[in-house]
């Protein structure tokens, strides 16, 4: 995380399991109005770890993966 945040990128978001992601600081995307582009992601386990909280939409918005991820769901 340090190296992304080094980089200059204002989040991570990740879709995983809510009883491990949280201790690295990650929070439920559904806080900052933010979803995942598939349905029935469960909002515990679509996570973000924000570096710049302002570079986060106050309307939120959707995240969407490369088509590549599609195969695997």
């Amino acid at each position: 995380m340090a190296r992304v945040k080094s980089a200059g990128y204002p989040f991570v978001v990740v879709l995983g399991h809510h009883g491990y992601y949280p201790r690295f600081g990650f929070q439920r995307t559904s806080q900052y109005g933010v979803r995942c582009q598939w349905e029935g992601v469960p909002d515990e386990a679509f996570m973000i770890l924000a570096f710049a909280r302002e570079a986060i939409s106050a309307k939120g918005g959707v995240v969407r993966y490369r088509d590549a991820f599609n195969e695997a769901i």
